[in-house]
């Protein structure tokens, strides 16, 4: 199509229909509410179905229904339509539902501020459930990886076999650029394994822990079990530690083992360099020029632009750290994404943040004096 002037909301909306999406449901809520729109404009016209439902719990179990009849869904909201979605969404991973969840952050805590951003979401999406166990997270800086990052946010869904978040915020989402999607390098399109007709199925079927199994569309014709409770490989409730724990440990597994290959980021490291920014979002932005206006003076700047939040990129990370004296977090938070990195930093390395949580973006000038680059 060419050159385009649009939001990050109706690209989040199109890389979901360029990955193959045909279900979404989704409730009015600032700052997420042009992705309802523009589903419900754009995906009947592909064939899909898009519905405004009655709640935010409502379209979240909308989703999961479709997803297991075999359907590539999506939900967009906010943070406080994210603390609604949280029960089901451990329904999804217990299941091993394959759904996008994309939340455009919003000044919080609770309402907040409805019309201004922030990445006060950043461990909300990392816990949002009981149970603890890993999820995935992208997080854009642009309206091209708005569209790129929920493309892949459906394919990471699809090969795990779990839901995946998107978390956007209100400035990428509500902020128009010029942008040609045509020209984005997108790998092809994934979907679920399923198993061979005639086989025998069991919905949660693995020998190897880290193993992702094939998922049966409920209704073609195969007993399918579908529980939010403990339950055994077969999906029957079950009471026993030993199976219970090895359901636990796949869950865990079959994330966790696949870090590197989730893992995206983009790199700048400069030799001999002492500090590393390490970046995220919209902030990531700031970060790019505060960098270039320090080298410009001098200095040896390296940067890390995180594309995963979840999991945490941990080998790409340490990789970066090697050799840096400090590293610097910007954040439009209190610093929530700087515990992970404090976690990894080898010994002498002083890690430390530049936060903000007013409404109001973080200027370079704020990143490169108080970063002290």
């Amino acid at each position: 199509m060419g050159l385009e002037f649009i939001e990050g909301n109706e690209a989040i909306a199109r890389g979901a229909i360029r990955a193959g999406c045909n279900f979404f449901a989704g409730y009015p809520i600032t700052p997420a509410s042009t992705i309802l729109s523009n589903m419900m404009n754009l995906l009947p016209a592909q064939g899909g179905i898009a519905i405004q439902a009655e709640d935010e719990i409502a379209s979240i179990g909308f989703c999961i229904g479709a997803a297991m009849a075999g359907s590539k869904a999506m939900t967009a909201t906010s943070g406080p339509g994210i603390s609604l979605y949280s029960e089901n969404i451990g329904l999804a991973i217990m299941g091993e539902t394959p759904l996008v969840i994309v939340d455009v952050q919003r000044q919080g805590p609770a309402t907040g501020s409805a019309t201004k951003g922030a990445d006060g979401d950043i461990q909300f999406a990392r816990w949002v459930t009981s149970g603890g166990l890993p999820i995935i997270a992208l997080c854009p800086a642009t309206v091209a990886e708005a569209y790129e990052l929920t493309y892949r946010a459906f394919n990471l869904a699809e090969t795990y076999r779990t839901p995946v978040f998107v978390l956007s915020n209100k400035e990428v989402s509500m902020t128009c650029e010029v942008v040609d999607l045509d020209k984005i390098d997108l790998p092809a399109p994934a979907n679920r394994r399923r198993p061979l007709e005639g086989a025998a199925y069991n919905p949660h079927q693995f020998e190897r822990t880290a193993e992702v199994p094939p998922l049966a569309d409920i209704g073609d014709g195969r007993v399918t079990r579908y529980t939010t409770s403990t339950h055994n490989k077969a999906g029957y409730l079950t009471a026993e530690p030993e199976v219970i724990q090895e359901m636990i440990e796949h869950y865990a597994a079959k994330i966790d083992s696949a870090a590197d290959d989730i893992a995206l980021y983009r790199q700048d490291l400069q030799q001999g360099a002492e500090t590393l920014v390490v970046s995220y979002g919209v902030t990531s932005r700031a970060a790019r020029v505060a960098i270039r206006q320090a080298r410009d003076k001098g200095h040896r700047v390296s940067s890390l632009v995180l594309q995963t939040l979840y999991p945490v990129p941990e080998r790409i990370l340490r990789r970066a750290m090697q050799g840096v004296r400090r590293v610097v977090v910007p954040e439009m938070n209190l610093g929530q994404y700087r515990y992970d990195i404090e976690r990894l930093a080898p010994a002498g390395v002083v890690v430390s943040g530049v936060n903000r949580m007013d409404t109001t973006l973080l200027p370079p000038s704020e990143i490169e004096f108080r970063g002290q680059l």
